[in-house]
């Protein structure tokens, strides 16, 4: 039993094809297309989606109606290097992170 095991497992590795530069291309060209729809479908959306925040946080200025990531919403009254002060209601004012500032509201 033991020698009918070992003849087909020996006959299978004769009948392999040799692995030259071509198949071992084709061995790993799935990764490449699965990198490249990754890129597509994942990664560049997200830079792209940074690079916007990025944007609109060094553009803030002063009457800006935000909306920050705690879901408040105001007007901006200052802006300084790292914060903006935001109006919430009538002279209540606070200081916020820019990096915290998710969006800017339509006028």
């Amino acid at each position: 039993m033991f020698n009918l095991i070992s003849a087909v497992a020996f006959a299978a590795d004769e009948a392999a094809p040799a692995a030259g530069p071509m198949g071992q291309f084709l061995s790993f060209a799935p990764l490449v297309i699965l990198f490249v729809i990754f890129y597509f479908l994942l990664i560049r959306p997200q830079q792209k989606k940074a690079k916007e925040q990025r944007e609109m946080v060094a553009a803030l200025e002063k009457g800006d109606a935000v909306v920050t990531s705690g879901g408040i919403h105001g007007t901006i009254t200052g802006v300084a290097e790292d914060t903006a002060t935001v109006e919430i209601a009538e002279n209540v004012r606070i200081k916020v992170g820019k990096e915290h500032i998710v969006s800017k509201k339509k006028k």
